[in-house]
C-alpha cells in the first residue's frame, strides 16, 4: 500500500511540475501592455498638447458641444456649450476657475480639492512614468465593459486623487475610466485624452471610451466618450495634437 500511495504522489508531482503555469498578472506588466498597445513610451511622451471638439444630441434633442484644451504640465480648459449657456473650467498648476450660467457666466476660484484633482488633467500620460511622477497603482480585479473583460488598475497620483481603470485583456485599450476626488472630473482614455464633463455628488465619474483609432500623427484615441450622469453619446469631430496653443490667453478668466 505504502508503495502504491509513493507511486501516486510521485505522478501527481511529476504532473504538477509538467503542467504549465498560469501566472497571474502584475500591474506593472499591465500598465507596461497599456503603453505599447498606445504606441509606445516614446510616442506617448512626445505628446505636448491636445485641441479636441466633441458633439452630442440629448435625448430632448438639446446639442452638446465641447471643447477641450490640454497643455502638458501647463494648462487644461473646458468649454460646454448646451441649450441653457455654458460652462468654463480652467484649471492651471497653481490655480483653477469655472464659470456657468447658475452664476451668471461670473468665473469663481474652485477650492482647492477641486483644484488638485481637476490638475491631473493637465498630465497627457498619466500612466507613463508613474513611480517617477509620485503615483501609485494596483491591479485591483476585474469587471466587464460593453461585454468585453477588463483588468482594473487603480492609479493614486501625488494628489491623492484616485483614478481605476478599466483595460481591455485582449486590446489594453481603456474602456472606462472612474475618477474620485473633486466634482468636476475629466476624461482621459488612459493617456488623459479624453474630455471632461461633470461629476456625481461624491465625486466620483465613470467614463466609457470607444471606437480608438489612430490619427495622422500616430497618435490613438477614442473616438466616442459616454460619461456617466450625461447619458449622451459625445462623438470626436475634431482632434489636433502638438499645435500651438496660447497658454496664457486660454489660463485667464
Amino acid at each position: 500500500m505504502n508503495r502504491t500511495r509513493s507511486v501516486f504522489l510521485s505522478a501527481v508531482l511529476l504532473l504538477l511540475v509538467a503542467s504549465p503555469r498560469v501566472r497571474a498578472q502584475t500591474a506593472e506588466e499591465v500598465v507596461n501592455k497599456h503603453i505599447a498597445a498606445m504606441g509606445g513610451k516614446d510616442k506617448l511622451l512626445s505628446l505636448q498638447s491636445i485641441y479636441m471638439e466633441m458633439t452630442a444630441v440629448m435625448g430632448n434633442g438639446t446639442e452638446v458641444s465641447t471643447k477641450t484644451y490640454k497643455v502638458k504640465d501647463k494648462l487644461y480648459r473646458q468649454e460646454i456649450s448646451f441649450g441653457m449657456g455654458n460652462i468654463v473650467i480652467i484649471v492651471t498648476p497653481t490655480k483653477a476657475w469655472a464659470s456657468n450660467p447658475r452664476n451668471g457666466g461670473e468665473f469663481k476660484p474652485l477650492p482647492d480639492e477641486q483644484l488638485k484633482a481637476l490638475q491631473g488633467q493637465m498630465d497627457l500620460t498619466p500612466l507613463v512614468d508613474y513611480a517617477a511622477k509620485g503615483s501609485k497603482v494596483e491591479l485591483t480585479g476585474k469587471d466587464t465593459v460593453g461585454g468585453k473583460e477588463c483588468y482594473m488598475l487603480k492609479l493614486t497620483p501625488a494628489s491623492g486623487a484616485e483614478i481605476t481603470y478599466s483595460l481591455d485583456v485582449q486590446s489594453y485599450y481603456v474602456l472606462r475610466e472612474s475618477r474620485k476626488g473633486g466634482g468636476m472630473m475629466g476624461g482621459g482614455g488612459g493617456s488623459g485624452q479624453g474630455g471632461g464633463r461633470r461629476g456625481n455628488g461624491d465625486g466620483t465619474m465613470n467614463i466609457d471610451f470607444s471606437d480608438y483609432q489612430k490619427n495622422a500623427e500616430g497618435f490613438i484615441f477614442p473616438n466616442t466618450i459616454v460619461a456617466g450622469g450625461f447619458g449622451a453619446k459625445s462623438s470626436v469631430e475634431k482632434l489636433e495634437v502638438n499645435k500651438p496653443l496660447d497658454v496664457a490667453a486660454l489660463g485667464k478668466p
